[in-house]
C-alpha cells in the first residue's frame, strides 16, 4: 500500500488517520504472513514487512487505546493450515525483535548497559550471524527419544512434522548420548527451538533433481 495515510510520519497522524491505518495494515501484515507461512510465495521482502510491522507498532505506541483485539503484534506466526494434526506447545513459541537500523541497533545495546547497570567504559561482546530464514520449529525429546516436532504456527498452537522431521539428516532421531550433552546432564524431557533450512549446495541437489523429472 502506498500513497495517502502511509506516507504520512508516525507522528504527525491524526487519531481518525491513525485508526484506519492500524486496520489496513493489520489486513496487509495478516495477508503476507499468510502468503508466507501456509501458501509459501511472499510477494515483499522480509525488511519490506519489517517496515509494516513496524509502522503497526509506533502508531500503537502512539494510540494505545487504538490497539486492536487482532492487533498483528498480538500475533506470532500464521494460523495452521489444516494438513497436519495440530498440537498445543507447552511454553509458546514467541518470536525475536530485530532492529532494521544502525540507530535501533545502538538504541538496543543502551538499553542493555541500562539493564545491567553497566558504564559506557565497559566493553559488549555481540555476536552476529547471517539471518537464517527458515521453518521455525520445536523439537521434543523424551528419555533422549525424539517423539514430537511441531511447527511453530501461530505461537500457541502448532502443527505435528514429526514424521517429516525424521527425514533430515542432521536432526537425530535418539540423542547418540542420553546422559549427557556438551557435558552437561541431558534432562528427562528436552525442548530444542530453532530454524530448518537448506543451504545453497542441497538447494541446487535439490532442483537439479526436478529439473530432470521435469518437475516446476
Amino acid at each position: 500500500m502506498s500513497g495517502g495515510i502511509r506516507d504520512i510520519p508516525v507522528e504527525e497522524l491524526t487519531e481518525l488517520e491513525a485508526a484506519a491505518d492500524l486496520k489496513a495494515l493489520a489486513e496487509e501484515i495478516s495477508w503476507h504472513r499468510h502468503l508466507y507461512a501456509v501458501e509459501q510465495t511472499p510477494v515483499i521482502s522480509d525488511l519490506e514487512f519489517d517496515v509494516l510491522f513496524r509502522r503497526n507498532e509506533e502508531i500503537e505506541a502512539r494510540f494505545e487505546n487504538l490497539i486492536r483485539k487482532e492487533s498483528p503484534s498480538n500475533k506470532v506466526g500464521s494460523q495452521p493450515d489444516g494438513r497436519f494434526e495440530k498440537v498445543e506447545h507447552a511454553v509458546p513459541m514467541l518470536s525475536l525483535n530485530n532492529a532494521i537500523s544502525i540507530e535501533e541497533a545502538e538504541e538496543f545495546i543502551i538499553r542493555i548497559r541500562r539493564y545491567l547497570k553497566l558504564s559506557t567504559a565497559k566493553t559488549i561482546k555481540i555476536m552476529a550471524e547471517p539471518k537464517i530464514d527458515g521453518l521455525s520449529a520445536s523439537l521434543r525429546y523424551e528419555d533422549g527419544q525424539l517423539v514430537l516436532g511441531a511447527t511453530r504456527g501461530d505461537g500457541v498452537i502448532g502443527e505435528n512434522i514429526t514424521e517429516n522431521i525424521k527425514n533430515i539428516i542432521d536432526i537425530p532421531d535418539v540423542l547418540k548420548d542420553a546422559d549427557t550433552l556438551y557435558g552437561f546432564e541431558i534432562p528427562r524431557v528436552l525442548e530444542v527451538r530453532g530454524e530448518i533450512y537448506m543451504d545453497h549446495n542441497w538447494i541446487n541437489v535439490l532442483n537439479n533433481v526436478r529439473n530432470i523429472n521435469n518437475e516446476q
